[in-house]
């Protein structure tokens, strides 16, 4: 379905006029990938068959062995989230005091060290690759610093080899949060064994899914075993705690819903790469508006469309997303204004913003538009159109 340019409004005319939108249902970033249906619904019969619904189940142990397999890695330790996940691994770690992480990525990254009683320390990042900047992280680490977190943001690796360096001259400790990068590579080695550890979210937004759900990988024995503790109270057998724990456990149906995906997440990627090749067909030649290049040497999921909205474009990047959401597409300001600029932080650390130029800056200009494996061309036909038009009336 095309829109000229005389069917896109804005959101006072739809509310004027009573207009309605170019699309009845709404288009989201990060609409569910639903893989082989058949399959999992055979696996939930299965596990009702057997009444085996949570409590590190065969379809879990199952779901574990594969995604070791798959990244290459001893240990994979699947948790009900990527944030329980995160909280987790940063207990075993043993992190405290202070921990330097991105602003700008997804609070969560923040929080979950926030919610132990550490401190995040937000060091600004690269504008050309969204991820940290080792200079930026060398310059905010004092005698508190326990250890670093690097975002793999929008799957794209984080400078891994210096952020390790600099974890090795200062004596920290490395982890990454890995939310954006099942399917990446890195040095064409799978994203999942760098650091001490890596964290997955397998949230029904990310390319792959299983509902709800998350994972920490590692090649530590010992980290692998106390993340086993900690998800399960700290259970050891039936009656014996033997750790502090919660309860961060991956539940079954959760388990079946992931080796559905994994089955089909190859065609997700290549309906993704589709999926970018045609907004970058439909974008070309609209001044101030450029895509994130996710290169050809390196993997990755291509599961986001990130569209920079630079100084020379005619239109403000907030107009050009009302424009968006007048027409029912539901364009994001991910991850706007940046963590330092939310609560608790944006009280805790009012002056963060000095520091921290490139994320600023960044947090401005980025728009994460539709995707997803099931979007068709003449959608995203669509997206462009309005895209255009808020930009060239």
């Amino acid at each position: 379905m095309n829109v000229s340019a005389k069917r896109i409004r804005s959101v006072a005319d739809l509310a004027t006029n009573g207009a309605q939108p170019a699309f009845a249902q709404p288009l989201h970033v990060g609409r569910p990938n639903i893989g082989n249906r058949d399959a999992f619904l055979a696996s939930v019969n299965r596990l009702l068959d057997d009444q085996w619904l949570t409590n590190n189940g065969p379809l879990v142990q199952e779901f574990e062995k594969r995604i070791a397999g798959i990244l290459g890695v001893k240990h994979c330790v699947a948790m009900c989230n990527g944030t329980i996940a995160l909280e987790i691994a940063i207990r075993a770690l043993g992190l405290t005091g202070e921990v330097i992480v991105p602003s700008w990525t997804f609070v969560a990254t923040a929080h979950a060290l926030h919610w132990q009683g550490i401190t995040p320390v937000f060091a600004d990042i690269d504008p050309n690759t969204h991820n940290l900047d080792p200079l930026a992280v060398r310059r905010m680490i004092t005698p508190r610093t326990s250890g670093i977190i690097g975002v793999h943001l929008w799957g794209r690796a984080a400078p891994v080899d210096e952020l390790q360096e600099i974890a090795d001259e200062h004596r920290l400790k490395l982890m990454f949060d890995a939310a954006h990068a099942f399917g990446s590579s890195y040095g064409g080695r799978s994203i999942g064994s760098f650091g001490a550890c890596e964290v997955f979210s397998f949230h029904a937004t990310k390319a792959f899914n299983t509902m709800e759900g998350g994972a920490v990988t590692t090649d530590d024995d010992e980290l692998a075993e106390a993340m086993r503790l900690m998800r399960n109270f700290g259970f050891e057998g039936y009656d014996n705690v033997i750790h502090p724990g919660t309860n961060g456990k991956m539940i079954e149906v959760c388990a079946a819903m992931g080796l559905a995906n994994l089955d089909e997440f190859d065609a997700i990627v290549a309906a993704n790469k589709r999926t970018h090749t045609i907004y970058r067909h439909v974008l070309a030649g609209i001044p101030g508006i450029s895509l994130l290049d996710y290169g050809s040497v390196e993997r990755n999921s291509h599961h986001y469309v990130v569209a920079e909205v630079d100084e020379d474009c005619p239109a403000r990047r907030d107009d050009i997303i009302a424009a968006l959401h007048a027409e029912n597409i539901l364009a994001r300001k991910y991850f706007w204004p940046g963590s330092h600029r939310m609560q608790p932080y944006r009280d805790l650390f009012p002056h963060a913003g000095l520091v921290l130029p490139q994320t600023t800056q960044l947090a401005e200009r980025v728009m994460v538009l539709p995707a997803g494996a099931c979007m068709t061309s003449e959608q995203i036909q669509t997206v462009g159109d309005v895209i255009r038009h808020a930009v060239l009336p």
